[in-house]
């Protein structure tokens, strides 16, 4: 059976420079966290790209887990004890549909 993704486009509110890894890192960890590492599994997130400039990042999930992930999102908020929000903007089920969607270029 076919793997159906979904991407989705976040915007990161917060004070101070931090790179994606950082950033992705406490996503993974908010989910982990929140539903463990057999649910962090079943999620299939992954970093697909960072707009420094915009503040925007893309990640990729499997579409089942696409609730699990936001609302792993919203618990989200600090980062390395400075405050943080992260937004879901738009979810889609191919990249370039929503870097278009978007106005992002592609990296």
């Amino acid at each position: 059976m076919k793997v159906r993704r979904r991407y989705l486009a976040l915007k990161i509110e917060l004070k101070g420079n931090f790179s994606s890894r950082q950033i992705f890192n406490v996503i993974w960890n908010s989910v982990l966290q929140l539903y463990g590492e057999y649910g962090l599994s079943k999620t299939g997130l992954t970093f697909i790209d960072y707009y420094e400039k915009e503040k925007i990042m893309i990640i990729r999930t499997v579409h089942t887990a696409v609730d699990n992930v936001r609302a792993a999102l919203a618990s989200i908020t600090n980062i390395d004890s400075e405050p943080a929000a992260i937004h879901v903007l738009k979810v889609s089920g191919t990249l370039k549909a929503l870097r278009k969607n978007l106005k992002l270029s592609q990296a």
